[in-house]
């Protein structure tokens, strides 16, 4: 049983990446972007055994990139008169097709 659902034997599941971390019952307001995000149990990396490897370097390349790309363009600023496009081509992942922002 999950959620109330029973499962069978021999039932067909869809599993949905999605849907990770944007579950209501984890996240507050799951599909707005918030980098300050306290107690933040995303699944970007997997986790237990299935931890990403590249998981440290990752986050230090983007730690340096933000960094350098806010330096070098401290006036970079997300444009709030044009809206964020996300993805409509897939079921299976979900993300943004463009990210408008303005340089003050």
């Amino acid at each position: 049983m999950l959620q109330g659902q029973t499962i069978r034997q021999g039932d067909l599941l869809y599993l949905s990446l999605g849907a990770a971390n944007r579950d209501p019952e984890v996240f507050v307001e799951p599909d707005r972007f918030d980098i300050g995000r306290a107690d933040n149990r995303h699944l970007a990396f997997g986790a237990g055994p299935h931890l990403c490897l590249g998981m440290t370097l990752a986050r230090r390349e983007l730690e340096v990139s933000l960094g350098r790309l806010i330096q070098r363009m401290p006036g970079l600023r997300f444009d709030e008169q044009r809206p964020l496009r996300r993805r409509a081509d897939s079921m299976v992942l979900r993300g943004l097709e463009s990210l408008p922002v303005r340089l003050d």
